[in-house]
Formats: structure tokens, sequence, C-alpha cells
């Protein structure tokens, strides 16, 4: 009978699936990618908390209007009519974020991601009133004091204000901003609006001051399986280990037990501010892994040090697995031939919706109150209604003929004026002569079209019953 294994053995085995590390207090550092990761907060910032002010044709130029089930993107209307153009807007943003992850890892998530841009403003808020990384720590490790209590409120009230703040810029865009503050300050929102503005700024106080590095370790699951979308040619955040090894701490030590002076030494000097600088508190040393944002940060802080000890820069960098190994890149990608295939489809492909949206949309409903009536000179008569769909920001008339049956044709005005980006319900009521066919249904035809831009018609079909 074979012994149990031992308890040590047995916990060795266990798969690690979480491991904790404390709170991260990241060093901050100067560089290229950090240059290039604030230059994307800013835009994308001034993107954010802009467009909402903006105004075109005296309306918000960017405006969810889910209670009249349309979108406005500076003069154009969208309705749900148009969900299409979004999947393929959606498609489209899906498909380029796998193509730049095949090309360069996660450059979206080092740089563009909403986590990582929020996480590094409340983490700028915490240093201009904390202090910088050993500061922050200390009063971590501090007992509590009448000034940790003054800084921790501090800070706390900062990140609170910008999440409100954040959190009425993102409602502003389903109620217009302009009508929103007054509304906020006057206490007189809807249940909706209360609703997301409480739960957008918790959520965004809660994911970029407190969750931070643990949402991309944890619950990110792009992180998860975005190693699939690699290959040896993809241009990953990386350390050089045939030139950084072994590191100088070490070879200091083989030299002291070799009672030598002469061992080997690689160019990294295991400062360890590559692993001080990192968000997510990894050691980029110990090869490529999933918590890796591809920030950049670790090579801004390599590249200063290996300038002030006088070594060529680059000893972590942006490079592929066949780089590294000193191998010629491989031809002949084909993952990045179908990601740029789709892409290109899907451009095509909205291209053309786009082309062929028509700027006019008609529902003909036919009364079925009563099937048919007869009226003073002998016609049959049957009642429709039209909802008229303009789907441009101006005033248009529209002209409305009927077709489909012997003397046929609309009894009243056929001439009706449009709601600029809006909907109006038009009654119209259609008269054959009673001999015009035999009892039943008939299909007829409603031609629509724009009194200012006869370019723009549209045909609906209906019936006519006659009895």
């Amino acid at each position: 009978m074979n012994a149990p294994a031992p308890v040590n053995k047995v916990r060795e085995a266990k798969l690690e699936l979480y491991r904790k590390k404390g709170k991260i207090h990241a060093r901050e550092v100067r560089g290229r990618f950090n240059t290039l990761r604030w230059a994307v907060v800013w835009v994308t910032q001034l993107i954010f908390f802009g467009s909402c002010w903006l105004q075109w044709n005296g309306q918000q130029a960017v405006h969810f209007d889910i209670a009249h089930e349309k979108l406005r993107l500076f003069g154009l209307v969208l309705w749900p009519q148009d969900a299409l153009l979004l999947a393929i807007a959606l498609i489209l943003a899906a498909t380029g974020l796998f193509l730049v992850t095949a090309v360069a890892g996660r450059l979206f998530c080092g740089f563009a991601c909403p986590q990582t841009v929020y996480t590094s403003i409340f983490m700028w808020i915490e240093t201009r009133v904390e202090g910088d990384h050993l500061a922050r720590l200390k009063l971590d490790q501090s007992p509590a004091s009448p000034r940790k209590l003054l800084l921790r409120g501090t800070k706390h009230l900062l990140w609170g204000l910008f999440a409100v703040w954040t959190a009425i810029t993102f409602v502003g865009y389903f109620t217009p901003v302009r009508e929103l503050l007054p509304a906020v300050a006057g206490l007189e929102l809807g249940p909706w609006e209360i609703f997301w503005l409480i739960f957008y700024a918790v959520f965004t106080y809660v994911q970029a001051g407190l969750a931070r590095e643990a949402v991309c370790q944890h619950m990110c699951p792009y992180s998860r399986f975005q190693g699939v979308m690699f290959d040896s040619n993809t241009r990953t955040v990386s350390y050089d280990v045939q030139r950084g090894e072994p590191r100088s701490r070490q070879a200091r030590a083989a030299a002291t037990a070799a009672n030598g002076a002469n061992a080997v030494k690689g160019d990294c000097v295991d400062c360890s501010i590559c692993v001080q600088v990192c968000p997510t508190g990894i050691d980029i040393r110990d090869g490529l892994q999933y918590q890796c944002i591809n920030c950049g940060l670790c090579v801004d802080a390599c590249d200063d040090v290996m300038t002030r000890v006088g070594k060529p820069v680059g000893l972590i960098r942006f490079a592929s697995e066949q780089e590294l190994a000193g191998k010629p890149a491989r031809g002949g990608r084909p993952r990045l031939a179908v990601y740029g295939g789709l892409i290109a489809v899907f451009v095509a492909l909205g291209a053309w919706t786009a082309t062929q949206r028509s700027l006019l949309l008609v529902d003909i409903l036919r009364d079925r109150g009563s099937l048919a009536r007869e009226a003073a000179d002998g016609r049959i008569e049957n009642a429709y209604t039209l909802k008229l769909m303009n789907l441009v920001e101006e005033a248009r008339d529209f002209e409305v003929s009927v077709n489909g049956l012997p003397g046929i044709e609309l009894v009243g005005a056929s001439r009706f004026a449009g709601v600029p980006g809006g909907i109006r319900e038009v009654h119209a009521t259609v008269a054959v002569p009673a001999d015009a066919g035999p009892a039943g249904a008939h299909r007829i035809n409603f031609e629509i079209r724009a009194v200012q831009d006869p370019a723009t018609r549209i045909s609906e079909k209906s019936t006519f019953v006659l009895p």
C-alpha cells in the first residue's frame, strides 16, 4: 500500500487561483509611454465630458432620446430601425480590438480602457493628496490620527465629487445636460435619473478608487482569453532575459562565492523599479502574465535606469517572442488577414447600409373597427392611420398617393407636414367605385414622397376590403 502524500505536498499541488498581495502603491514614472497614456486620458475625457455640451441646430448634438426612441448624432437621427448600423459598429469595434491585440497585445487595456483611464485619474488625485508611493505606504501602516483622517477624508471627498460629476455627465447624454443640471439643483429628478446618478457614481467610485487593479486581475474576462490571439510575432511588453541575466546582485553573489570579480553580469541591476511602477503589481521579469495590461510604464522606468547607469535602453521593451529569440519575424500571419478581411467586409456593409438607409419611414394601419363603409356617392371607403417618420431634423412636407385598384383615390387632403426628426400620425380615407373588384381584400400601395426632396420616397403595401 502506498503511503499517503505529505500534507505540504498536497498543498503545493493545489492550483493557486487568487494571490493576495495587499494594496498596491504604484510609483510614478515619467517617459514616452506615460505621456502617451495621459494624452489618451485627456482626449477621452474631453470627448466624454465635452460632447454633451455641444449644440447642433439648437439641440444637444449627442442625445440618446429614449423617450422618443431615437439617437441624435450631430444632425443624424437614428431610430430603432437602424439597429443594424449599431450592430455593425460593435462588430467593427470588437474585430479592431482583436486585430490590435494580435499585433501588439493588450494596448487597449493599457491605454484606452475606461477602467485604466479612471484608475489613473483617481490615483493622480490620491498622489496629490497623500504623497508619493512611499508616503502612501507609510500612511497605510501608521496608526489612526487626525492627520491620517484628514488626508483620507480629503481624498475620498475628491473621489466622490469626481464620481458624481462623471455620473451627471453620463446621465446628461440621456436627459439633455442643460436641463439636467437645474433639475439636480432643484431636486426635481425623475426616478430613473435618480437611479442612474447614484448607480454610476457609486460604480465609478468603487471600480476606479477601491477595486483598481483587482478588476484587471480577477474581474475582466478579456485578460483570460486574450492569450489565444497571440502568436510568436505579437509584440508585448517583454523582458530581454538573454541581455538582462544574470542580474547584477546575482552576479556579485556568484563572484563572491567564487572568490573572484570577473563573473559575467547582465544589464539588469535588480533595482525592482519596474515592479514598483506596475499598476497591477507584477514582475515583468517573470515572463508574460495575464495580469499585464501592456501599459509600458515598466519600459519607461527601466529605460530611465539604463540611461543613468550608462547602458543601452530597451532591456524591457515591446518585443515579440521571435525578436527576443533573435529570430526573424515570420511572414504570413493568417489571423491578421482574417481580422483585416472581416473589418473590410463590415466597413463595406456598413457603408452600403448607410447609403441605402431611407430618410423616411412609414407605418400604415388599416382601421379594423369597420371593414368598409359605403359613402353617399356609392363609393366604398376604407380608413387608414399613417405614421410618417421624418428621419431628418428639418421640416418636410409629404405627398401621399394610392394605387392598386381601378378608380382608387384619397378622400380629402393628400399633403401633410412632417415633424422635424419625429413622427406624425395622420388619418386618411381611401375610396374606390363599388364595381372596382370582387368582394374581399385587395392589395393596394401607398406612395409617399418628400416634397422638398423628391428623391426621398417610399412605397408601402396595405389592403382594401370590398364588401
